[in-house]
C-alpha cells in the first residue's frame, strides 16, 4: 500500500486526541511531539475557541500597519496616473511633489509597488544592452547650440488621412520647438515651419538631422535648397551618418514617447491629431518631469536665442584674403574667362576662393567647404574626393575668420 503523508494538521490533531487519552503528562506529550509547551497550549486554546479550523495556520501579516500609505495619497497617486498613464513613479512623485509641498510623498519603489497592485502597470522586460555610443550632442553647451529635427515615421488617422510629423526640439534643454503635421515632405512646407521657429524662438548655432529629403540631398556636400537657406541665415547643417540613427538618439527616443502619448491610437482626423499634438508640446514643456534633466521641466533650461530672424536674407561675409564669385543659374562660377560648374543648389549665392597652392583653390559656401578648384584644368573636384595635393595642405579645410572677427590687435 502507498505511503501515508502526514501534514501538520494531522501531527495537531493526533496531539490533541494524546491528550484527551491523559496517558501521559502534558511535558511528556510535547517532548514526544517535539513541540514545547506553550505552543502546546496555543494549540489547545484555539482548539477549544474555534475547532478544527484553529488548527490552520493563521497568517503572520500584522493586523495594524502605522506606516501604510494614507488613502488620500494612494487616491492623489491613482488620479494623476489615470491623467498620465505612461508616466512611471518618477515623474509622478516629482509632479506631486512640486503641485504639493506639504505633503509628504511615498518613496518611489513605493509608488511603484502601488501601481503594480493595482494593475495600472508592468514590470518592463529586461534588454541586451550594447556597449555606448560616443555621444554626437557633446558641443550643446547651452540654449540653441543645437537643434535637432526629423519626421516621425507617417500613420493614417481613423478617417484615412496621411500624418507626417515634423518634430523640432532643442538638444540642450530637450524643448519641443515644433510638432507639426505638414501637408507635404518638401522643401517649401518644411522651411515655412521653420521660418515660425525661428520668429519665434531666434537662430540656433546649428540644426542636425538625417540625409533624406528635404533636410539633405545626393548633390554638393549632402546640401539642399533647405540647408543652403540655413547657411545664409549663419546656421551650420550637421548629418547624422547613414543608418546611425543613435547619433541623434535624444530626438529618435522624444519620437518614441510622442507616439504613444499622441498617436497610439491615432486621432479621428488630421485637425483632431495636431490638436493632439498641441497639447502634447505643452505638456511635455511646461509639466512632464525629464529625468536627463534632473526631474525638471524643459522651459526651465530653454531660453530664446539672442539671435533674432532678419527681416532680409544676409549677405554671407568672407575674409579679404578670398576671391569672390557668384554662381550663376546653371551653376557655374566664371574663372579667368572660363565657366567651371559647382552646382545648381548655389544659384546667385557667393562662393569663396582660397589659394592654397600655385593653380590650387579652395572652394567655400559659407563656413563649408565644398571642395577644390583646379585652375589648370578648370575643373571643380567636390570634398568627397578631393586631389592629392590637396590632402596633403596642412591648412586645407578651414575658413580663416573674418578680420572684423578678430582682437582688434590682431588686425594690423
Amino acid at each position: 500500500m502507498p505511503w501515508k503523508e502526514r501534514t501538520a494538521v494531522d501531527e495537531k490533531k493526533s496531539f490533541l486526541i494524546a491528550w484527551e487519552r491523559q496517558e501521559q503528562s502534558f511535558s511528556s506529550l510535547c517532548r514526544y511531539f517535539g513541540i514545547s509547551r506553550p505552543t502546546g497550549y496555543k494549540w489547545l486554546e484555539r482548539f477549544e475557541a474555534e475547532g478544527e479550523r484553529g488548527l490552520e495556520e493563521q497568517s503572520r501579516a500584522p493586523l495594524h500597519q502605522p506606516k501604510a500609505m494614507a488613502e488620500a495619497l494612494r487616491s492623489r497617486i491613482l488620479a494623476l496616473r489615470a491623467q498620465h498613464p505612461t508616466w512611471g513613479p518618477k515623474k509622478l512623485k516629482k509632479t506631486l511633489e512640486t503641485a504639493h509641498p506639504d505633503m509628504a510623498w511615498p518613496a518611489r519603489s513605493t509608488i511603484g509597488d502601488l501601481l503594480r497592485r493595482e494593475g495600472v502597470a508592468r514590470p518592463r522586460p529586461a534588454r541586451r544592452r550594447t556597449l555606448p555610443h560616443v555621444d554626437p550632442l557633446r558641443h550643446a553647451e547651452g540654449p540653441n547650440d543645437v537643434w535637432c529635427a526629423d519626421f516621425k515615421g507617417w500613420f493614417l488617422c481613423a478617417n484615412g488621412q496621411r500624418c507626417d510629423p515634423l518634430t523640432i526640439t532643442d538638444a540642450y534643454s530637450r524643448y519641443l520647438l515644433r510638432c507639426r503635421a505638414v501637408p507635404k515632405t518638401d522643401g517649401e512646407h518644411v522651411q515655412a515651419i521653420f521660418q515660425a521657429a525661428f520668429r519665434e524662438f531666434g537662430l540656433p548655432g546649428a540644426i542636425r538631422t538625417d540625409n533624406g529629403p528635404p533636410f539633405a540631398s545626393p548633390g554638393l556636400c549632402g546640401l539642399s535648397r533647405l540647408s543652403v537657406w540655413w547657411v545664409r541665415l549663419g546656421i551650420l547643417p550637421e548629418r547624422i551618418e547613414p543608418g546611425c540613427p543613435e547619433q541623434n538618439g535624444r530626438h529618435e527616443r522624444f519620437h518614441r514617447t510622442l507616439k504613444m502619448e499622441t498617436a497610439t491610437p491615432p486621432g479621428a482626423s488630421l485637425a483632431s491629431q495636431q490638436r493632439r499634438f498641441a497639447d502634447f508640446q505643452r505638456e511635455y514643456n511646461h509639466v512632464r518631469p525629464h529625468e536627463a534633466l534632473g526631474l525638471r521641466t524643459p522651459d526651465s533650461f530653454y531660453r530664446r536665442s539672442i539671435r533674432t530672424f532678419p527681416d532680409r536674407l544676409p549677405e554671407l561675409v568672407y575674409p579679404f584674403s578670398c576671391t569672390l564669385r557668384s554662381v550663376s543659374a546653371a551653376g557655374h562660377i566664371s574663372w579667368i574667362n572660363r565657366q567651371i560648374y559647382v552646382s545648381v543648389l548655389l544659384e546667385n549665392q557667393l562662393v569663396a576662393l582660397r589659394q592654397v597652392e600655385d593653380g590650387l583653390f579652395e572652394v567655400f559656401f559659407g563656413p563649408l567647404l565644398l571642395g577644390w578648384m583646379d585652375e589648370a584644368s578648370a575643373t571643380f573636384c567636390p570634398v568627397k574626393a578631393p586631389p592629392r595635393s590637396a590632402r596633403r595642405t596642412r591648412n586645407a579645410g578651414a575658413l580663416p575668420p573674418h578680420p572684423r572677427d578678430l582682437p582688434l590687435a590682431a588686425r594690423v
